[in-house]
């Protein structure tokens, strides 16, 4: 039987003097990410989403809006086969500073949203592409 995996996170921003300002993450691997992860018992996905933002990056958000759902599948060496489900919601800044959580991230930064993109495209998972290209659209931001 094939388990399943739930996963949380979010495109982060903030409006600094009136312009967009979205986080990114480098994860363990040097590569771009965003914010996520496991549900734990209990949880619902959207707090799941706000806990895992705020454990790994020192940001305490509001969700906004839901993004989209990325479905996969990996290869665990002692589960065997895992469906995996990642939630991701439009998130924005409400408090905290960042604060880049180094056992689970190689660091966390804010970067306008073209940057970000840039970034994104260059740096980032191929399957947060439609997530991060969604979320700014959600923020009337067009790439």
């Amino acid at each position: 039987m094939t388990k399943k995996e739930i996963s949380a996170g979010g495109v982060v921003y903030r409006s600094v003097n009136g312009q967009y300002e979205i986080q990114l993450i480098m994860d363990r691997y040097g590569k771009v990410s965003l914010a996520k992860g496991k549900m734990e018992p209990g949880e619902t996905v959207e707090e799941t989403a706000l806990r895992e933002i705020e454990e790994e990056t020192g940001i305490i958000g509001e969700i906004i809006s839901p993004v989209d759902i990325i479905r996969y599948t990996y290869i665990n060496s002692i589960l065997g086969q895992v469906d995996k489900e990642v939630h991701y919601y439009l998130v924005e800044a409400k408090s905290g500073s960042l604060q880049p959580q180094v056992e689970e991230i190689n660091g966390v930064a804010w970067y306008d949203p073209q940057e970000a993109w840039t970034k994104q495209e260059q740096g980032g998972y191929d399957n947060n592409d439609m997530i991060v290209r969604k979320a700014l659209a959600l923020l009337d931001i067009h790439v």
